[in-house]
């Protein structure tokens, strides 16, 4: 009697990493596309928030533009090496730590006029 649930329990534990290996990893060209498009996100959400001036957003804008073109030229043979993702995996660190030291220094465009907004100044 002590079998049968034992057998149960054996069967269950054998299927579990069977199921759990069933998905796979995205793979390196996956994985820039939706980093890119969460990094393209993050610059349109700076631009109306009023976090990033028209002037970075421009700048940021052609760094994403460049890190595109290495993407392309690595894609252009049909697949993505080990190194060519690490290349562009760095540019897209790169650009990502850009876009947040632009989102965060201060210079505002609040009103979207694109004009640098005046800090207020303490009386």
């Amino acid at each position: 009697m002590t079998f049968k649930p034992f057998a149960i329990a054996l069967l269950l534990a054998a299927a579990i990493p069977a199921v759990a290996q069933t998905a796979t990893p995205p793979t390196a060209q996956q994985r820039i596309d939706q980093r890119e498009a969460n990094q393209q996100k993050r610059i349109e959400q700076g631009e109306k928030s009023g976090a990033l001036t028209q002037r970075e957003a421009g700048r940021l804008d052609k760094g994403q533009a460049r890190v595109e073109k290495m993407e392309q030229k690595a894609a252009a043979d049909g697949t993505v090496t080990g190194k060519e993702a690490r290349r562009v995996e760095h540019a897209q660190d790169v650009q990502s730590r850009q876009i947040r030291r632009e989102k965060h220094d201060r210079q505002h465009d609040a009103n979207h006029d694109g004009k640098q907004d005046r800090p207020h100044r303490k009386s």
